[in-house]
């Protein structure tokens, strides 16, 4: 298995840096900006180095230098360029190439001295939502066209995940005014694995002293009857990524096994929920579109 990707076709770099595979071949041919090897079939391939140059390259034009002041610059000056543009989005851009890179290579390290780099100056959610968001709806894009692996995706989902259950950590140490009589229960439905959404809803309620039970991934719908008994105001909060296949009988398995002794808000997030047609479900359903509109409407 090839765990830490050498060689990448003029695809990769199209996927990786935004930059089309055409404008990178009139690049070559124009101003020697790579110099690729080629197969025996005369297919272009590309190193890790010319990957990186690439991003430069890219971070650097869509910051309005133009492709032919850059050619003139060697790959030091060019690192060094990209480096004193220092402006919040360029921050952002800079963490989500390196984290690219972090994840193609299964570095570490890069992955932690860029989250440390970006600790510097912003709030955990802040690099969640501007960074670590964006990083994952691109990571989606190369894995549909085979730039990455899900090995990949599975590397850099779980380094994310570990920064989150440090800041849940943190949070749940602190002494907070919440309200014990209003809980939101969050929980995934059965072969439901994807977690890494409903995490950062726990954060975020607990960021703004909402009381919470995290139940985790793959839970039966019977089971959170049990809670029913302890508390008297429940809000349930799920999270459909790939699961459940049909959406209709989740809810009404929901409404007969829950709402039958006690109605109680549902709320569902997720790529699933969103794709929902537009069928009368009951007003304790609540589809939501946005996380950060959901918190701030609490």
């Amino acid at each position: 298995m090839e765990l830490v990707k050498q060689n990448f076709s003029i695809k990769d770099l199209e996927h990786l840096s935004g930059i089309k595979a055409h404008t990178i071949r009139i690049w070559e041919k124009r101003y020697n900006v790579l110099s690729p090897d080629r197969t025996s079939t005369n297919i272009r391939t590309y190193d890790s180095t010319s990957l990186q140059k690439i991003l430069n390259i890219a971070f650097l034009n869509e910051h309005g230098y133009k492709i032919s002041r850059i050619s003139k610059l060697n790959d030091e000056e060019i690192s060094r360029m990209v480096k004193r543009i220092s402006a919040s989005s360029s921050r952002e851009n800079r963490a989500i190439n390196a984290l690219k890179l972090a994840m193609i290579n299964f570095d570490e390290q890069l992955f932690h001295n860029t989250y440390e780099r970006l600790m510097e100056s912003k709030s955990f959610n802040e690099i969640f939502e501007e960074v670590f968001l964006p990083l994952l709806q691109e990571i989606g894009t190369l894995w549909q066209t085979d730039t990455i692996k899900p090995i990949h995706e599975h590397y850099i989902v779980e380094l994310i995940k570990q920064k989150l259950y440090i800041n849940l950590g943190e949070l749940k140490k602190k002494e907070v005014k919440q309200n014990p009589e209003h809980v939101f229960v969050l929980f995934l439905p059965e072969n439901e694995i994807h977690d890494i959404g409903i995490l950062y809803i726990d954060y975020l309620l607990l960021l703004n002293n909402k009381s919470t039970i995290y139940l985790g991934p793959n839970l039966p719908i019977e089971n959170l009857s049990y809670l029913l008994e302890r508390n008297s105001n429940i809000s349930f909060i799920s999270y459909f990524t790939i699961a459940p296949q049909d959406i209709k009988s989740f809810i009404d398995e929901f409404q007969e096994k829950i709402c039958s002794v006690r109605s109680s808000e549902l709320f569902l997030f997720g790529q699933r929920a969103k794709s929902v047609e537009e069928i009368k479900f009951p007003e304790n359903i609540k589809f939501q579109h946005s996380i950060k509109e959901f918190v701030q409407k609490l």
